[in-house]
């Protein structure tokens, strides 16, 4: 029983990490606008230094990198968060990570100008990439198969607390009215639990997969009696057997004919992941609400709604994920995204926003934690075998992060200002494109996905034909 409480509380301290993934990632919703005003000067000079080029000369375009700097540092991260990984360890990583998290909170709060606020949020875009890959990866590994999908579901549940955190506190920092300062507090915030991630790291254990890579097998050995797996030694000899030492080195080229099946696999769900725009939503979600006729404290309110939904329904979704099945939840989700984006654009169309927009919100987030939110990171953290895992969760996280930059970055310059001329069609237009990418999601899903519900890691390769 002890063994089984170091084994969860190991795998709730890594999956902090992904609470701040998803503070980093919504905390920016209460503050766009404002930061849009306060650098007005700054985006109009930019662009009238590009004005002979199409999206360059727009003011639209500068407030999007704003909005989407942490983005780049995040694609960044997620591509190159597999290499120091691999050599310096799971766990040293994370906390490589989370020291990047607190620099940026403070940096960002504490910023004197738009290029070292763009400077700060791109520190913690490394942080969030990284910890997308390594997070996963590190749970993974010290999990067994029947409780593999629940715990490391802990990492997405993580990031939509995370998210309602975000939320709550926007709101919170809203009603004191502090003024010109209030969006430096809604970023500084994040310092305190990025420093409790630090500490509490210190006494995890290091992943008995990646000691057995670097042949240090006395050490997994301890590792896995440490984490309470039963038969060790079976389990020492599987993951021997996987990493095949002596034929397969961590080195071996990852883009090669035998990969095929899940790199595709990662590369489609990530994807479709923010094809459904759901970082348009998080990043923008005061300015949607406020476009469908809510004012700025209601706007903040109806996030804090959003953020609950998304934790309520992504605990059902953890629930059951070893249960019910990663496809099946994938199904349901995909039909919810459809529903209720559009609705959202028929909403916005006929101009009728106001409640009908927040209902379909709270659907489509619901969707979205019970189906691809629920998931992604447990799915890609799955299907790559232990030797090239790393490099696997990285391609899936880069270009789930590059998707993510691509929407969040477009997006203003798509629908403007709450009170823009025509804001409201423009809405309709994109919501309806995003219902368009999860009717073809729903397709990818009953045609290509395989299930890993209950698949040891090892015996995955194996069902996708990786000798």
């Amino acid at each position: 029983m002890k063994a089984r409480g170091f084994l969860l509380r190991s795998a709730l301290v890594a999956a902090l990490g992904g609470l701040l993934f998803g503070f980093d990632t919504a905390v920016i919703s209460g503050a766009e606008q404002a930061l849009q005003d306060m650098f007005a000067g700054t985006y109009a000079s930019l662009a009238a230094s590009f004005e002979n080029i199409r999206f360059l000369g727009t003011t639209g375009f500068w407030h999007g990198c704003t909005t989407a700097s942490a983005l780049i540092g995040t694609i960044l991260g997620a591509w190159l968060a597999g290499k120091p990984s691999d050599v310096w360890g799971r766990l040293k990583t994370l906390f490589v990570l989370g020291v990047l998290y607190f620099v940026s909170a403070v940096w960002s709060g504490l910023a004197w100008d738009w290029w070292s606020f763009v400077i700060a949020r791109f520190l913690g875009g490394l942080a969030v990439g990284g910890s997308s890959v390594v997070g996963p990866i590190y749970i993974a590994e010290i999990s067994p198969a029947a409780s593999r999908g629940r715990l490391v579901a802990l990492f997405q549940f993580n990031i939509v607390f995370g998210i309602l955190l975000a939320f709550l506190s926007n709101f919170i920092i809203g009603m004191l009215h502090l003024g010109d300062t209030e969006w430096r507090w809604i970023f500084g915030v994040e310092a305190v639990p990025a420093a409790a991630f630090m500490v509490l790291l210190l006494g995890n254990a290091q992943s008995p997969r990646w000691l057995m890579a670097k042949g240090r097998d006395g050490e997994a050995k301890a590792a896995l009696e440490r984490l309470g797996i039963a038969n060790v030694e079976t389990e020492l000899l599987a993951i021997r057997e996987s990493i095949d030492l002596d034929h397969h080195r961590v080195r071996e080229p990852f883009f090669q004919r035998r990969y095929v099946k899940p790199i595709l696999l990662a590369f489609a769900i990530a994807m479709f992941n923010q094809l459904s725009g759901i970082n348009a939503l998080l990043y923008y979600s005061q300015r949607i609400f406020e476009m469908a006729g809510a004012s700025v404290s209601v706007a903040r309110f109806q996030s804090v709604i959003v953020g609950l939904t998304n934790l309520v329904f992504t605990m059902m979704a953890m629930a059951i994920i070893d249960h019910f099945g990663r496809k099946k939840l994938m199904l349901v989700g995909s039909l919810g995204y459809i529903l209720s984006l559009g609705t959202a654009a028929w909403a916005f169309h006929t101009e009728r926003g106001g409640y009908l927009v927040l209902a379909s919100f709270i659907v489509f987030i619901a969707s979205h934690a019970f189906g691809q939110g629920a998931v992604i990171w447990v799915f890609i953290s799955e299907i790559f075998p232990n030797r090239v895992r790393a490099r696997g969760q990285a391609l899936g996280s880069f270009t789930h992060w590059f998707m993510c930059a691509a929407i969040s970055w477009t997006f203003p310059m798509m629908v403007g200002k709450p009170d823009a001329p025509g804001a409201s069609q423009a809405g309709a237009k994109v919501f309806a494109f995003y219902a368009a990418m999860m009717v073809l999601q729903l397709a990818w899903v009953l045609v290509a996905m395989p299930e890993t519900k209950g698949v040891p890691l090892e015996e995955i390769q194996k069902k996708l034909g990786i000798e």
